[in-house]
């Protein structure tokens, strides 16, 4: 993929959506396996894509081999949902980590088994796009995990969060708490809709000082985003582009 650098900051400008489910997701339609997602991506000219799946990075594994094969870089990501219900993006600069900490998760989940002609199918793949298996507790249900710790928590794996469509009326930090904690620590926070920024900033000054981006929180391959939104990184690894996801 060609690319043209900003000369002003001598940063890579790189088109991305971070935040997409497969089919391990229960609410995600049965096409959107690691790699049917993949594909999409790169028919759609991304540069960088992540998978966040609710509350597991099982499938992470095979969209990271077959993002390999197509020169595409793909985070291995997760969509936390807290204790409070908030739901927040945590992405990793490897797979260990990311792996590690769906570990943990996986112990903070209300063993609640999943029932699939209520919630949906939960499938992990194999990088051969090949379902191998299904994740039997439910994973759209809230973690033990409290919104405050989810920082500090996800840095412990070397990772970054990142409040997730902080515009919507539902499972949003805003929707949920009413406000954002003055303690917060994220740097970085995600909408939906970008035309509702100034207001949404005016009204949480806090966000003054984040950086801000907008995924499609896809659950359909063709809900994927096209090109249209870019962060500036030092380069396509992804500790430069979660640097950069962290810097305004």
């Amino acid at each position: 993929m060609r690319h043209l650098w900003c000369t002003k900051c001598c940063m890579l400008p790189l088109s991305y959506d971070l935040h997409i489910h497969s089919c391990l997701s229960p609410c995600g339609d049965a096409d959107m396996t690691p790699g049917n997602i993949v594909g999409m991506a790169v028919v759609k000219q991304l540069d960088v894509i992540a998978l966040t799946d609710h509350n597991s990075c099982k499938n992470c594994p095979a969209f990271l081999n077959i993002a390999e094969d197509y020169g595409i870089t793909a985070i291995p990501g997760m969509e936390l949902c807290t204790s409070e219900e908030v739901h927040v993006l945590c992405l990793f600069p490897a797979l260990k980590e990311a792996m590690d900490f769906d570990g943990y998760v996986y112990g903070q989940l209300v063993p609640f088994a999943n029932d699939e002609n209520i919630f949906g199918r939960q499938e992990i793949y194999n990088d051969k796009d090949e379902a191998i298996g299904k994740e039997e507790k439910l994973l759209i249900n809230a973690t033990r995990i409290s919104f405050d710790r989810v920082c500090d928590l996800v840095r412990s794996y070397h990772g970054i969060m990142i409040p997730a469509h902080m515009d919507k009326s539902s499972n949003s930090l805003l929707s949920n708490l009413g406000f954002i904690p003055p303690d917060s620590k994220f740097s970085c926070a995600e909408l939906k809709d970008l035309s509702g920024l100034h207001s949404l900033k005016k009204a949480n000054p806090y966000l003054n000082k984040c950086k801000i981006i907008s995924n499609s929180d896809a659950h359909y391959l063709q809900h994927i985003n096209e090109p249209v939104n870019y962060i500036y990184a030092k380069s396509r690894k992804i500790p430069d582009i979660l640097k950069a996801l962290e810097t305004i």
